[in-house]
């Protein structure tokens, strides 16, 4: 099968380029321009490098939102996997890339005659409050409506965004919570589990327009949880220190002058409503008639635990991964 990769040099993109050249698929990847493409694991010491393995793939180098003929250089594919991301969150951003870059997927894959698009959404779009949400369910709309055969996978939290405070930790500092650190949870998965899922949803291209919520192995851990774990596998006796989620409402009324002559203030704003939210929010499946977060309604899958990575970052057999840039701490 002949599968065409967007984001394939982002967290989640690189596992899933290396299960599916795993898996003896044919991989066209697309990336930017000036970006180097590596089949090395993401998060673990190797010794691999991008050289030895290029000839694995297929690269094509194009900007898909200002090239009007980035489909020239591109063989017909059997399926579209997306795993394209706005790494700020920033309004402009995320319509460049969450809704205008996906729609010209779409377009290519409705040409083509592609036989099933795979997205990569999250979550948290069950609660649209934010930019970057509300343009993920603008193109999940238009993928329902359109002719091409897709699953759209709505994940939980990756291990990337719980290691923020490994460093602060490991240097004898509290862990950080908001409020008690219990008001929230979330099934953390790993890229290797959630590029495994993506990936066996390919063959089996449904025969309309699928969300497939998707957690890792349980149970549901809350911010406590984590910093517990953190702490007893860093050796660190668990001490905390609390926020007040409002905290950063707070500093948006500060900055709230500046932004209106000031673009990189209003980012910053939209930033700060990003950090709120996963403050406060859960990454679960939401009951709308219960109006609650369910955490035995949040499919799990795979075999890797946030303990076990923890214990990697510990041991130093897994490196701290590059985040985010809306990362809290």
């Amino acid at each position: 099968m002949r599968v065409l990769l967007a984001g394939a040099t982002g967290y989640i993109g690189q596992a899933v380029l290396r299960e599916l050249i795993a898996q003896d698929h044919e991989v066209v990847a697309l990336v930017r321009p000036g970006r180097r493409l590596s089949l090395a694991l993401s998060d673990r010491k190797s010794n691999e490098t991008p050289d030895e393995l290029s000839d694995a793939v297929t690269v094509v180098e194009a900007e898909i939102t200002s090239d009007e003929d980035w489909t020239s250089p591109l063989p017909n594919a059997d399926v579209v996997v997306s795993c394209l991301a706005s790494r700020s969150g920033a309004p402009a951003d995320a319509r460049l890339v969450e809704y205008e870059a996906n729609c010209r997927l779409l377009a290519y894959s409705e040409r083509a005659a592609v036989q099933h698009f795979v997205l990569l959404s999250a979550i948290c779009v069950q609660m649209p409050r934010l930019a970057f949400q509300r343009e993920k369910l603008k193109f999940e709309a238009l993928l329902a409506e359109s002719s091409v055969p897709a699953t759209i996978i709505r994940a939980t939290a990756f291990f990337r965004s719980l290691v923020g405070q490994v460093e602060r930790v490991r240097a004898g500092k509290p862990f950080l919570l908001f409020s008690s650190g219990n008001t929230t949870a979330c099934k953390p998965i790993s890229d290797r589990d959630l590029a495994r899922f993506m990936v066996s949803k390919l063959a089996s291209p449904p025969v309309s327009t699928v969300v497939l919520p998707i957690g890792g192995p349980g149970p549901a851990l809350t911010p406590q949880d984590q910093g517990r774990l953190l702490c007893e596998t860093l050796d660190q006796p668990f001490r905390t220190t609390s926020l007040p989620p409002e905290m950063f409402d707070w500093i948006r009324w500060l900055i709230s002058p500046l932004a209106l002559v000031s673009q990189r203030m209003r980012d910053r704003m939209e930033f700060l409503r990003i950090a709120k939210f996963y403050a406060t929010e859960s990454m679960l499946c939401w009951d709308a008639d219960a109006g609650r977060y369910d955490t035995e309604a949040t499919p799990e899958f795979g075999d890797d635990t946030l303990q076990t990575f923890y214990a990697g970052l510990a041991s130093g057999e897994i490196a701290l991964p590059e985040r985010g840039e809306h990362s809290l701490f």
